[in-house]
């Protein structure tokens, strides 16, 4: 089984001594994180634990605040005119950490960034609600400027009078951020594959052609291959020319409206024949991947983080009981199969049809080992 480069580069980086750090353009405040993906594991999201190191001699009576905010982002900020905003917060929360207010329990990420920072660095910790949406990007056309659409999550301290007045003009000098990924793994438990067929009959032919197909199980990784078991019995009179597998992906914009678009992500043609009255039984193999895709604006990606890499989305779980509203967008995939029966006798292409069928799919990325003990083990030397 093969996982995508970015969630590899993922496992190294908490075994790792990486730091990430972000300085304000007046040098006052630098933010500093551990990590920057934060696993939800159903019932609980890790702990964002990160350390803010001061300067204060140009504070005056201003006060700092840390903030960690969800939004969706339907549009880039340089098309932002006449007081637009293309940013919606989905969730936001703030603390005060100068002069101090915020004290979280410290924790061995704590211990090590505080070590790291040195004197005058301030922690803090944000618990993640477990129903908000993982990080989804909408992937930008080849001359789209600015940030991507999609769901993100942003650390961001700042120095300002109030935490929270709409009015207050906060100083991108006086601001320093981080954007960070939520995301999910594949259960422990993988399930039984899905399992359909179809009978279906034509013009000028008093039998039908019946197609099965099936997958081994519920769910694949990123990268790993695909096999589908393929069944045809053909009892009528016309000739299954060919016939296509294709990977489609469905996203749900379900915040600001009612959008929904596919896309495929893979489409592969197979010249196999069964003539009438013919039998086809076989297991064809397909991969769908990002790589083969990068041209297609708006296809659903897990979140991105700059200057790395990423993957087709992976699907949306969703927990029973929550609504789908506050989730931004909702991503899932089925595979169609496509059999392209040709009309025999005088009437040619005109008795031609397809028989489609489809199977439910899902993709996400295996659990790294040790995934459960990051949060309190991780030590960056």
């Amino acid at each position: 089984m093969t996982c995508i480069n970015s969630y590899s580069s993922f496992v190294k980086e908490v075994n790792s001594s990486r730091v990430f750090k972000k300085t304000s353009g007046n040098g006052g405040l630098t933010l500093y994180l551990g990590k920057r993906d934060y696993v939800d594991h159903v019932d609980k999201v890790d702990q964002v634990d990160g350390v803010v190191k001061l300067d204060t001699k140009d504070f005056g009576d201003k006060k700092v605040f840390v903030q960690l905010a969800c939004a969706f982002r339907y549009g880039s900020d340089d098309l932002d005119v006449m007081g637009l905003c293309f940013r919606k917060d989905i969730w936001i929360h703030h603390f005060q950490i100068y002069p101090e207010c915020h004290k979280p329990t410290l924790s061995a990420m704590h211990d090590t960034l505080l070590k790291k920072a040195g004197d005058d660095a301030k922690p803090f910790s944000f618990e993640i609600p477990t129903n908000l949406p993982c990080s989804v990007s909408l992937q930008p056309g080849p001359d789209d400027q600015g940030k991507a659409c999609g769901v993100d999550f942003e650390i961001k301290t700042f120095i300002a009078n109030k935490k929270s007045d709409p009015d207050e003009k906060i100083e991108k000098k006086d601001t320093a951020r981080l954007v960070i990924r939520k995301i999910q793994f594949a259960p422990s438990q993988i399930g039984a594959g899905p399992k359909a067929d179809i009978c279906k009959s034509f013009m000028l032919s008093d039998k039908p052609v019946h197609l099965e197909a099936s997958l081994e199980k519920d769910l694949y990784f990123h990268g790993e291959s695909i096999p589908i078991k393929i069944k045809i019995n053909n009892e009528s009179n016309k000739t299954v020319k060919k016939f296509k597998i294709s990977v489609e992906q469905l996203t749900d914009i379900v915040l600001y409206s009612a959008d929904k678009y596919t896309k495929a992500v893979l489409c592969q043609e197979f010249g196999e024949t069964v003539e009438s009255n013919g039998t086809y039984e076989n297991t064809l193999t397909i991969t769908p991947l990002l790589a083969e895709n990068k041209e297609k604006r708006g296809l659903s990606l897990d979140g991105r983080l700059k200057d790395e890499d990423t993957n087709l989305a992976s699907t949306t779980m969703l927990r029973q009981g929550l609504e789908k509203e506050v989730l931004g967008i909702l991503v899932s995939y089925k595979i169609k199969i496509n059999l392209m029966v040709a009309g025999g006798g005088l009437l040619g292409g005109l008795t031609s049809s397809d028989v489609t069928l489809e199977l439910p799919l899902m993709l996400m990325h295996p659990k790294p080992e040790g995934i459960f003990s990051i949060t309190h083990t991780n030590k960056l030397s």
